[in-house]
């Protein structure tokens, strides 16, 4: 893992409870997530188009194409941070999903 000087993206909480955490990801150009690990299974939904790096714990990484309101989902465990490179500010919604 590697330390940076990025801007750290916003993370506004929208809900938090037994079943869900839905989280509102606001990036400026430029901005990361952090190193983390993901401990739940979760969505994402783009709010907007856009182009994201995410850096892998392996040390590897991979650029992808976001497009607005069309989801993708991800099991528990993934470890990465991730950078918009959009050129614009972009956000999107995460959905962690609990266990029951």
């Amino acid at each position: 893992m590697t330390f940076t000087c990025r801007a750290p993206a916003d993370p506004q909480v929208l809900i938090d409870n037994d079943k869900v955490k839905v989280t509102r990801w606001n990036f400026s150009d430029g901005a990361e997530t952090g190193w983390h690990t993901h401990g739940w299974d979760y969505v994402v939904v783009p709010l907007s188009d856009g182009r994201l790096i995410a850096e892998l714990g392996d040390g590897t990484s991979g650029e992808y194409e976001m497009k607005t309101h069309e989801p993708y989902f991800r099991k528990e465990g993934v470890n990465h941070n991730i950078v918009n490179i959009t050129g614009r500010d972009f956000a999107f919604i995460e959905i962690e999903i609990k266990p029951s």
